[in-house]
């Protein structure tokens, strides 16, 4: 199965919260840009944009052109001004044919809004789940062969999985719990690890399935979750809707530092409005450092001088902008996003708050 993502650039114009600060274009704009293969809308907002989320503020649809809300290679994007303000354009580089006996662009090629490569992996699994969902999920319960490990092209068996409505379905297995700073350490969400996909063979207690893809072994106890159909799921980047403020709770991949295009996890969900396209800022927690000096100092004041007391231990330094991230999948209360850029060093527990 495989998530295609596409730029319906008029899809959240309505919601854009950008409108209520002014539109920050980069002083090194080009007038004109023509759309290559391999660029994102991130990448081509940024170089008309200082703030790539204000994208949906300034775009302008021509209505005679086909599929305006897409952009394609070879099409070109241009900025102008109407009334003093900034406006970003669509001339259509090609003939975009959709006819499906004529080899040309359909959605599959329309420029994404954040690089597919870094996060098509996540995009063919739920990611997260609860205790309870897995625990009530049919589960293997042994191999052929009396295999205590199988994989690919291995035939398995399968207990509590009532009338199939389909022969399509996904294993997985718990992960870490992902636990929520801001609620008492609240398990908020399991990782739900992808384990492979099978094919039921024939129904019963056991069922009878066979191994189609598996991304690692395959153990008894494994769950089985339906497998999930493909979708289109279409995007811009966007600011939230209202006030958010969050944090990030793991990386994916367990590095320590976290820098451009690394998967995070946000203890923030669609409850909180946050949803696919989303960006937030990152902010690096201040540092604790220890106050070697601790003494007392004079400050002059406009009505004589007076005393600060600087005491000797730990300080919290304050917090500073490390960068923006953009969120990719959403679900209640946990969401995964992908880190665009960084201005300074990011971690797990770094905070993320409207840009």
């Amino acid at each position: 199965m495989k998530r295609i993502f596409g730029v319906l650039l008029a899809l959240h114009m309505a919601a854009a919260t950008a409108a209520d600060q002014p539109v920050a274009v980069n002083p090194n704009h080009p007038d004109s840009y023509v759309v290559v293969p391999g660029d994102t809308l991130w990448d081509i907002s940024g170089r008309f944009l200082a703030h790539p989320w204000q994208w949906p503020d300034i775009w302008e649809v021509n209505p005679q052109i086909k599929d305006p809300h897409w952009i394609y290679p070879g099409d070109v994007i241009t900025l102008s001004y109407r009334n003093g303000r900034p406006v970003l354009g669509l001339s259509r580089g090609r003939d975009v044919k959709l006819s499906p006996s004529i080899r040309s662009y359909g959605r599959e090629q329309a420029i994404p809004p954040i690089p597919l490569d870094a996060i098509r992996q996540f995009l063919t699994q739920p990611l997260v789940v609860t205790e309870d969902e897995l625990r009530a999920a049919p589960y293997v319960v042994a191999h052929e062969e009396e295999r205590l490990i199988a994989g690919a092209a291995n035939r398995t068996y399968i207990r509590g999985l009532a009338a199939p409505q389909s022969n399509r379905y996904s294993l997985y297995r718990q992960g870490i719990a992902y636990r929520d700073p801001d609620h008492g350490n609240e398990v908020i969400g399991f990782e739900a690890l992808h384990v492979g996909d099978i094919s039921l063979e024939s129904f019963g207690d056991p069922a009878v399935a066979v191994i189609i893809r598996s991304s690692r072994e395959v153990l008894a106890g494994d769950r089985l979750l339906p497998h999930e159909a493909e979708e289109f799921l279409e995007f811009v980047p966007r600011p939230p809707q209202g006030p958010v403020d969050g944090a990030i709770i793991a990386v994916v991949d367990g590095v320590t530092q976290i820098g451009q295009y690394h998967v995070v996890v946000l203890n923030l969900g669609m409850r909180d409005n946050v949803g696919p396209g989303t960006v937030l800022a990152i902010y690096q927690s201040g540092r604790v450092v220890r106050d070697l000096v601790g003494n007392q100092i004079a400050q002059a004041s406009s009505d004589g001088s007076k005393a600060i007391d600087v005491t000797a231990g730990t300080v919290q330094l304050p917090e500073e902008r490390a960068g923006e991230l953009m969120v990719f999948r959403s679900f209640d209360r946990v969401s995964f996003a992908l880190v665009m850029n960084t201005q300074r060093a990011v971690h797990v527990l770094d905070r993320v708050r409207n840009p």
